[in-house]
C-alpha cells in the first residue's frame, strides 16, 4: 500500500530515532507545520525573546553556581571572586543580572501585546493563565535570587519583604518565620532562598513555559486583527491566512533576536548597573545587620507594586472600604439569583474585617491583588471584538491611562515617600484597579468597528 504524504517514514539515523521517539512529528507539529497568522508585527518578537532570555538565565546561572558559596560568611566574597578572579566571571555575572531585568522588560511588553490584541480571550484563556503564572514565578525567582549576593540592599530588601507577611492576621508571624527559617534573615535564609532560586522555582517555571507553548499551539496564535485563522482553511486543511512558523517566523524572530542582543550587549559592556536600577550601589557593600541603608527599595520591576503597598495608609484604607461598600450596593442592584444578597453580605463582612485589621496587611493584599487581577482578564473583558484596532477611541484612552498610571507607580516606587508622592500613588492605584473592576461595563460601551473577514496583511 502506498503511504500518504503524512505517513512517509524517514530513513537512516533520523528514521531510527523516529521509530523510537517522535522527533520529526514534534518538529512538524510545533515548528515547520505550525501555521501562524501572516500579519504578525514587531509586538510578536517578545515571546521568542522571553524564551531566549530564559535560556540565558539558566545557562549563566549554572556557571555562577560553580563558584558561588551559599554561606552568609562567604556569599559576598564569592560574588567578588567571580567578578575579579574567575576568567570572564564578570561577564557571566553581568549577563545574569542584566538578563533578570531584560526578562521583565520582555515579559511586560509581551503581556502588554496580549492586552492590546485580546490574546487572553476565548479560546486562549489557558494560554493567558499559564502566562500569568509564569509572571508570578518570575517574581518569586527574582525575589529569591535578590538575596544571594548578600549585599546591603539584598539583605535589607529581603528583610522588609519577608516582614510584610507578618502583617497577615493569625498566621503572619509564623509564616514569616517559616519563610526566613530563623527569627532574622540569616545563613539559614540564604540557603533556603538559594535552594528555591536554583532548583524549585526553575523547575516550576520550565513546566509552565512548556504548558504555555503547548496550550498556544493547541488553539493557535492570536494576531493584531483578533481573527481566528483556523475558521477559513483550504482543501488541505491549511489556514488561508496562515504561514508555517519555520522558516518564515524563525527568520523573522532571528532579526528581533539580533536587535535584542545588540541592546543587551550594549547594556552589559557600557551600563550594567543602569544608573542603579539594575544593580544598586548598596549591593556592592557587604550585608550588615547593624546598619540600615538610608533608602530601601526593591529592583525596578517590583516598584509599581511596592508603590501600591506603600500607598496603603489608614486614610487610603478608608477609601478602599468605601469602594468595597459601593461594589456591594452595585451587586445588590444588578445581581440576580443566589448572588443577589450573597455578594452584598460578603462586601459588608469585608468592610468590617478591614476596619478591624491594620493598613499594613491591606497593603500586602493590594499588592497581591494587583498581580492576581491579571488572571481574571478573560472574564472581565466583555468587548465584542478582541483587538484594540476595532474598539472605540475611549477604550484606547483607557488603555493609555492604565499604562501611564502603572509607569508612574513604577517611578514613585523608586523614590523616598512624601505626602505628594503618596497621594499620586493612591490615585494611580485606584486607576489601576478601576481599569479591571470597570471592565465588565466600559468594554461593552461605544461603537465598534467591524473586523474584516480575513486578516489584513501587506507584504514587506
Amino acid at each position: 500500500m502506498a503511504a500518504t504524504d503524512k505517513e512517509v517514514e524517514t530513513t537512516g539515523f533520523l528514521g531510527w530515532i523516529d521509530r523510537r521517539f517522535p522527533l520529526t512529528s514534534t518538529w512538524k507539529t510545533h515548528v515547520s507545520e505550525y501555521y501562524a497568522p501572516k500579519n504578525f508585527n514587531f509586538w510578536y518578537f517578545f515571546g521568542s525573546l522571553a524564551l531566549l532570555v530564559l535560556v540565558n538565565q539558566i545557562v549563566t546561572g549554572i556557571f555562577l553556581t560553580m563558584n558561588y558559596k551559599p554561606d552568609a560568611t562567604l556569599a559576598f566574597a564569592s560574588v567578588e571572586y567571580i567578578m575579579r578572579e574567575v576568567p570572564w566571571g564578570w561577564l557571566i555575572r553581568y549577563m545574569h543580572s542584566t538578563g533578570a531585568s531584560m526578562f521583565f522588560v520582555v515579559v511586560y511588553l509581551h503581556m502588554f501585546r496580549g492586552l492590546l490584541y485580546g490574546s487572553y480571550r476565548k479560546p486562549r484563556e489557558l494560554v493567558w493563565i499559564f502566562g500569568c503564572a509564569i509572571f508570578l514565578c518570575l517574581m518569586a525567582e527574582a525575589f529569591f535570587g535578590y538575596l544571594l549576593p548578600w549585599g546591603q540592599m539584598s539583605f535589607w530588601g529581603a528583610q522588609v519583604i519577608v516582614n510584610l507577611f507578618s502583617a497577615i492576621p493569625f498566621i503572619g508571624p509564623d509564616l514569616s518565620l517559616w519563610i526566613r527559617g530563623d527569627y532574622v534573615v540569616s545563613d539559614v535564609t540564604l540557603n533556603r532562598f538559594f535552594a528555591f532560586h536554583v532548583v524549585a522555582i526553575p523547575l516550576v517555571l520550565i513546566g509552565l513555559v512548556v504548558a504555555h507553548l503547548v496550550a498556544l499551539h493547541e488553539v493557535g496564535s492570536n494576531n493584531p486583527d483578533g481573527i481566528e485563522i483556523k475558521a477559513k482553511k483550504d482543501e488541505k486543511g491549511i489556514p488561508l491566512d496562515g504561514i508555517p512558523f519555520h522558516p518564515y517566523y524563525s527568520v523573522h524572530d532571528f532579526m528581533g533576536v539580533c536587535v535584542f542582543l545588540f541592546i543587551f550587549a550594549a547594556i552589559i559592556f557600557f551600563a550594567p548597573e543602569m544608573g542603579g536600577y539594575f544593580l544598586e550601589a548598596n549591593n556592592f557593600v557587604p550585608a550588615n545587620s547593624l546598619q540600615t541603608p538610608n533608602e530601601i527599595a526593591p529592583v525596578w520591576y517590583f516598584t509599581a507594586f511596592y508603590a501600591m503597598l506603600r500607598a496603603t495608609t489608614d486614610p487610603f484604607k478608608i477609601v478602599l472600604m468605601i469602594v468595597v461598600a459601593l461594589l456591594g450596593v452595585l451587586a445588590l442592584l444588578r445581581a440576580r439569583g443566589k448572588w443577589r444578597f450573597g455578594l452584598p453580605v460578603l462586601a459588608l463582612l469585608l468592610v468590617v474585617f478591614m476596619a478591624l485589621t491594620e493598613s499594613k496587611f491591606w497593603g500586602v493584599v493590594v499588592m497581591g491583588t494587583a498581580v492576581v487581577s491579571l488572571f481574571f482578564l478573560p472574564w472581565l473583558d466583555r468587548s465584542p471584538v478582541k483587538s484594540i484596532r476595532y474598539r472605540p477611541l475611549f477604550h484606547k484612552v483607557f488603555y493609555g491611562v492604565f499604562v501611564f498610571a502603572f509607569l508612574v507607580l513604577g517611578y514613585l516606587g523608586t523614590k523616598p515617600p512624601s505626602p505628594a508622592s503618596t497621594l499620586i500613588a493612591q490615585i494611580c492605584a485606584l486607576i489601576y484597579f478601576g481599569f479591571f473592576l470597570g471592565m465588565p461595563f466600559w468594554t461593552t460601551r461605544g461603537r465598534f468597528k467591524q473586523p474584516p473577514d480575513r486578516v489584513r496583511f501587506k507584504p514587506h
